[in-house]
């Protein structure tokens, strides 16, 4: 009896290490889970979603076995990232996951120009599409406080927060969201090329985010290399105002599964 008992104890105890297993290859292999921490890529994405990273999008994936006793890591080579994806990738330097829109590939040139970007010289136009509100509150779990066209003097906390928000379409066709607080430092650039074998972002939310148009050395993006892409946004699952996923007054049922463009 008592060895019966052993064996289906070891039974489970398998069961439970494969689970585990095909658990963790799954998600290394196929998809990464990420929740959005900052507002960088408004109004695309929104503090508090929660989505999945499609890490074969491009028909690759940069994998690694979750358990020391499962040799298995490299690449599998295949297709490569568009302009205009939505991107999440390891920061070269600050070791953690950024997401981004990829803006430019090897060899483009990129400008910024009083805000409006050009990729080897052909302007992404920008149409006017209103405004962007949002609570004048602290958001997430880093507590910040969002910019704003009429603030922050003007704002008292709760009050509305605007932003200017503009449609922007890429040269290869691709349309998207973009927002505008005001003129500032990164409005205007120097013409960046991008190195064989790494791609250039940006965010959204052009006036807070700190991507390719800063240099690694300024604790910025940069120039990202290949292999540090985890894979594509395609679609946010879940997502929620507040500080806890509990906190079920705050979630956004809009954005359950909505998709990213």
């Amino acid at each position: 009896m008592a060895e019966k008992k052993q064996e289906g104890f070891m039974e489970t105890v398998k069961t439970v290490f494969w689970a585990l297993l095909i658990a963790g290859v799954f998600r290394s292999v196929f998809f990464q889970p990420f929740w959005i921490p900052t507002g960088s890529m408004k109004d695309t994405l929104l503090i508090g979603d929660f989505l999945f990273v499609n890490k074969m999008a491009y028909g690759y994936s940069r994998f690694s076995c979750p358990f020391a006793m499962c040799p298995i890591s490299g690449r599998i080579l295949g297709s490569e990232p568009d302009t205009g994806d939505v991107v999440v990738f390891r920061h070269p330097t600050l070791d953690t996951d950024y997401v981004k829109r990829l803006i430019g590939k090897p060899g483009d040139r990129i400008q910024i120009t009083d805000g409006v970007l050009s990729i080897n010289g052909e302007v992404a136009t920008q149409v006017r599409d209103g405004v962007f509100e949002e609570p004048y509150v602290r958001q997430g779990r880093f507590a910040t406080i969002p910019l704003c066209t009429n603030g922050p003097l003007a704002l008292d906390e709760g009050a509305t927060c605007e932003k200017e928000k503009y449609i922007e379409t890429l040269p290869n066709g691709l349309s998207h969201s973009i927002l505008n607080v005001s003129d500032g430092r990164l409005d205007n650039t120097n013409v960046f090329t991008v190195p064989e074998g790494h791609y250039f972002f940006m965010g959204d939310n052009r006036d807070n985010s700190t991507d390719s148009r800063v240099s690694q050395r300024a604790n910025g993006v940069g120039m990202v290399p290949e292999e540090f892409l985890l894979g594509r946004v395609d679609r946010v699952i879940f997502s929620a105002a507040g500080k806890r996923l509990l906190f079920f007054w705050t979630w956004r049922g809009d954005r359950f599964f909505h998709k990213i463009d």
